[in-house]
């Protein structure tokens, strides 16, 4: 047999052989009893195990330094893959991403789906968390002259184009539509969007400066649909969730407007940040509950910040009969270098990370 027309006629029949079907990206869904997430198309269980990357050591936001020193993000990453992580939370600013109303900013887009890149290489899935105006003096005096229609019209268009940016990464978690977001009660100042600073940064914002009357969960319930319609005309598949805060319940005293039942119609899960107290364990859990309507609740922000070591082990536990995920902080000092450290913070952050890589995927009985 000659090699020349044996090889012709191979090519030709591969040439003319049907094409295999394209393997289907693996991506995190809910799971069927609805209680839980899995990574589909196989359909093995996936519990979110974390950490939010707000900061670093000097409150820096993410994108003050992943332009000249990616090089800190890689570092980060690479330690958050080895502590034994599968979500690393990411904030997102408007200033950063919106030159205007309607101008995408083309630069950071590039850079979030390096940042995809490399998650994908390190084995993590992206909690894309946006809006963020955590940085007064980042926030633009365009986005606070808005008014309520064209600020909400504003974050769509910064929805559409991150879920662009990311709807083809298998790399991404969810999409967190905003943190803390509190719907108008009674009528703010023109401009007064967000909430009291704490540490120097502002997590809380206002979706509505007048309540105008309206009913404040259907003001809350109304903006989670513009904008989960905003992000699904861009990507159908990635989850879509909102960062509330534990105050969210219909309870007499301070509200955010944002009650579970009443506003999480069209998010895949619920997310809650909640901080466990001494002494108040039981009132901990009983808010937890509070959050379960039907879908899976991620404990979206948790820390030691005020109990100690075994009152944070045993919150963890208990929240397990609720909670089918957990994310807490890391602010790019591993624990060797916390442990040089002689501040109270830092020892505060050495107990969670040392407890985080103790227990893989909240493991505490």
């Amino acid at each position: 047999m000659k090699v020349l027309p044996f090889l012709a006629v191979l090519t030709a029949m591969l040439a003319t052989a049907p094409a295999l079907p394209a393997k289907e990206p693996a991506r995190v869904a809910v799971s069927k009893d609805k209680k839980g997430f899995v990574v589909q198309p196989a359909g093995t269980p996936f519990v979110p195990w974390g950490f939010n990357y707000d900061h670093d050591a000097a409150g820096r936001l993410i994108e003050d330094y992943w332009d000249a020193e990616w090089e800190r993000v890689e570092r980060d990453f690479k330690a958050m893959a080895k502590m034994g992580a599968n979500v690393v939370r990411v904030h997102l600013q408007v200033g950063k991403f919106l030159d205007g109303p309607d101008t995408p900013n083309e630069k950071n887009l590039k850079q979030l789906k390096k940042l995809l890149t490399l998650a994908e290489t390190e084995g993590l899935h992206l909690d894309v968390t946006g809006l963020g105006c955590y940085h007064k003096k980042d926030v633009p005096a365009w986005y606070d002259a808005l008014s309520e229609k064209d600020r909400w019209a504003a974050q769509a268009r910064f929805w559409v184009a991150v879920a662009k940016a990311c709807a083809d990464s298998p790399a991404v978690f969810c999409y967190d539509l905003m943190n803390e977001p509190v719907a108008p009660a009674g009528k703010r100042k023109a401009g007064d969007w967000l909430g009291p600073a704490f540490g120097g940064k502002h997590f809380v914002q206002a979706i509505g400066l007048d309540q105008a009357k309206r009913p404040r969960p259907e003001v809350a319930a109304a903006w989670v649909k513009h904008l989960s319609a905003a992000v699904r005309s861009a990507d159908k598949s990635h989850l879509i969730t909102v960062g509330l805060v534990d105050w969210s319940l219909d309870r007499p005293g301070l509200t955010s407007g944002f009650e579970p039942a009443k506003v999480t119609a069209d998010l895949d899960f619920v997310a809650v940040h909640l901080y466990p107290e001494t002494g108040k364990l039981d009132e901990a859990m009983k808010t937890l509950a509070g959050f379960q309507v039907g879908k899976p609740v991620v404990i979206e922000e948790t820390f030691p910040l005020k109990c100690s070591a075994a009152d944070f082990a045993k919150f963890m536990a208990d929240s397990k009969q609720h909670a089918a995920g957990w994310v807490g902080f890391y602010w790019g000092m591993p624990p060797d270098e916390l442990k040089k450290s002689k501040t109270i913070g830092d020892a505060i952050q050495l107990s969670w990370l040392e407890f985080f890589q103790k227990h893989p995927k909240n493991d505490v009985k």
